[in-house]
Order: C-alpha cells, then structure tokens, then sequence
C-alpha cells in the first residue's frame, strides 16, 4: 500500500471518537489556514492489516489515544512497519487521566525513521475506560471536551507553523505498567460476557477498529485481536456486553459530536 499525492496526511486510531474528533478538527483548521492545502485521513485500524506501508507526505501527522501510559499496540505495529517519507511529523496522543510514557515510546520508534522535525504533543479528552474509572458525568464530559477543544487548536497551530521539540523516552513506571496491560491483552478479550438482551445487530462488529468482533449466529465472538479499546461496550446500543465492573445496562461514552457511523467508516 502507497500513499501518495496529499501535501498532509493524518493518521488516526479512535475507539469512542476522541482522537477521531481532534483528527477532524485539525483537518478543518489546517484547510482553513491558507495556503496550506487539503489534508486527508486515515484510519490506522484500517490501513494497518496491510503487508506494506508506505507513507509520503510534507507532513505525516499521528492522532491515538493513550492505553495504560503507553501505544494501542495496533498503532505501534503500523508505525514500526511504515516506511515512512517526510520532513516533518507531529504526533499527538489524546489521555483521559495521564499520558505519561505514551510519546516517549513512540519517539523511539520514529528515531529509526530519519525524519528531519518532529513534534510531539498531548490532548486532554474524555476518560473512556469504564472498567476502571467508570461512565463519566455530563459535567466532566462538558469540561474535559472544552479542553480538549482548545488543545487541538494548539495542536493545529503547532503543525502549521512546524514546530518542534522533545521528549524523554525515560518512564519506567510507565513501561512497567503498559507491560502490565500488555500481558493482560492477550487475554482479556476471553472476559467479556453478552447477555441475552443482545439482538445481533453487529454494531459492536461494524465499530471494532481491528475486526476484533465477528458474528455468529446472531452473537458477537471476540477474538485475541481485541486491543482492549472499550469501543463495543461504550457503543453496545442496548448496553448488552460487560466486562469487569462495567455490568450489563452500564451507560457508555462516546464523543459527543462523533456520530456511531462516523466511527463505521
């Protein structure tokens, strides 16, 4: 696979449309910002199931949400794979509690990619990790949005004026817990339960960013592609899967201005 042609290319992973949102929303900002030409998107989910991954663009942009103070490990394997061609390359991370480690350990990634700038940025969003922090209230969804709302901005405004900087790849809590989460991945998807409200609508299928979820016989199976992302529980219109402490009928998030077949496409 080639990407070619497009001046900015960015590059997403979004499970309930945070990263998603922000992606757009520097989109818009940038072709707002003449003379900066069009920029397109792409799904990392998507693209990352192919063998090869060649990217070039003036500029490369990544967008992915925190997971245990560390990568997705979908979008760590994309990035690791791509064959990536350009001068400059932001990336942003978007955390509801903490980001921590999360750039630290993409930055030692991309040092291999002999990129000439690169940024790298956090964006505070909505935590969507029910499991542990549980449904947020409206007004937390209201307020971590508004500052999720102006951090894109400055994102935005970074990417066009090129900015750089650094960050230190020396998190070793960081690294101990996202091996922690890592180890905990390959099994998790083992965990979660579907009740018998569930009427196989495969919304859960048609969300999931890895095709982690296949239907079978009316009834979602999850397999050990999950990466834990919480889309299918946050999503689940009848509140129909459950995993650790989120119970059957627990209430989901999902970015407010993200719709659910936003997320399909």
């Amino acid at each position: 696979m080639k990407h070619t042609g497009t001046m900015i290319n960015i590059y997403y992973f979004s499970a309930t449309g945070n990263s998603f949102w922000s992606a757009k929303k520097i989109a818009q900002l940038i072709k707002e910002s003449s003379p900066f030409p069009d920029c397109e998107l792409f799904n990392i989910g998507v693209l990352a199931q192919k063998k090869e991954i060649e990217i070039k663009a003036d500029a490369v942009i990544f967008i992915f949400p925190s997971f245990a103070y560390g990568m997705p490990r979908v979008v760590r394997n994309f990035i690791r794979k791509a064959d990536i061609k350009t001068s400059y390359c932001a990336s942003f991370v978007t955390y509801g509690s903490s980001p921590r480690g999360t750039m630290g350990s993409l930055l030692k990634i991309l040092k291999k990619k002999e990129i000439g700038k690169m940024y790298f940025g956090s964006i505070p969003a909505v935590e969507n990790y029910l499991a542990i922090f549980g449904t947020p209230d409206e007004e937390t969804i209201k307020r971590r949005c508004q500052m999720q709302e102006k951090e894109t901005e400055e994102a935005a405004r970074c990417i066009i004026e090129r900015k750089e900087n650094k960050v230190s790849e020396f998190y070793p809590l960081s690294f101990f817990i996202y091996c922690l989460f890592s180890l905990g991945i390959k099994i998790f998807y083992k965990f979660f339960r579907v009740s018998g409200e569930c009427t196989g609508c495969a919304v859960c299928e048609k969300l999931c960013p890895v095709s982690a979820i296949k239907m079978k016989d009316g009834r979602p199976f999850f397999s050990s592609k999950c990466e834990h992302c919480q889309s299918c529980i946050n999503n689940c219109p009848l509140r129909a899967i459950k995993f650790a402490r989120v119970r059957f009928g627990t209430p989901g998030y999902r970015h407010p201005q993200i719709g659910i077949s936003e997320l399909m496409k």
